[in-house]
């Protein structure tokens, strides 16, 4: 009974080592590589098994070379790394193409041989535009000046003037009357006060003739 089971053992250990290589070569000695194409810049692939189709689940060791289609620029080489936003089997690079036309060669080393290539064109993306300054709008509201305007500063100040220089020629006025008036009495005084004198002496000369005669 023991010697079955040691045997039977044995079978199963045999079976499992001539198992494993047939496994691990299920999926083919190649891999397929498919440019996709480029995002914000950033050269997008498929890596998959060449046989089946299946997305590659271990590393991917892969360079990725662009060459402008003049010739006069070249960019890479570069690893490809796993593209988080794909699909399972997508793959990217970290650095960005310029905005051109670029021929993009990818070539997988491990865990097998595989080759892809295509030209691809990085657009020019214009910088957002600046936001505007808002302009102030007048308001429609805006108090219209009187045309009652107040008079200003100098218009008063001169009003005051305008009334001294009234008062003041008045003033001279009623002056020169009050002088009018006291030089035509001092003449009317003196007048009478001569013609009084004369006839006083009138009548002393008459006098004195009488007392002589």
């Amino acid at each position: 009974m023991r010697i079955r089971i040691v045997f039977s053992a044995a079978l199963a250990a045999l079976g499992l080592m001539f198992w494993l290589p047939v496994a691990a070569h299920a999926h083919g000695d190649t891999v397929k590589v498919v440019v996709t194409g480029q995002r914000e810049g950033r050269v997008t692939a498929d890596v998959t098994w060449e046989n089946d189709g299946d997305a590659i689940d271990e590393a991917v060791a892969a360079t990725v070379n662009a060459v402008s289609v003049d010739g006069s620029r070249t960019m890479g080489p570069w690893r490809l790394v796993r593209d988080a936003a794909a699909a399972p089997a997508g793959w990217t690079t970290a650095e960005a193409l310029p905005p051109g036309s670029w021929k993009v060669s990818v070539d997988v080393g491990f865990p097998s041989l595989g080759h892809g290539e295509l030209e691809v064109a990085v657009p020019v993306v214009d910088p957002a535009p600046a936001p505007a300054t808002p302009t102030p709008v007048a308001s429609a509201a805006a108090p219209v000046p009187s045309a009652a305007a107040p008079v200003s500063s100098s218009a008063s100040a001169a009003a005051p003037a305008a009334s001294s220089a009234q008062g003041g020629t008045e003033q001279a006025a009623d002056t020169e009357g009050y002088a009018v008036w006291w030089t035509t009495a001092g003449v009317a005084v003196t007048a009478v006060a001569g013609a009084a004198v004369g006839l006083l002496l009138r009548r002393r000369r008459r006098v004195r003739l009488d007392r002589l005669n």
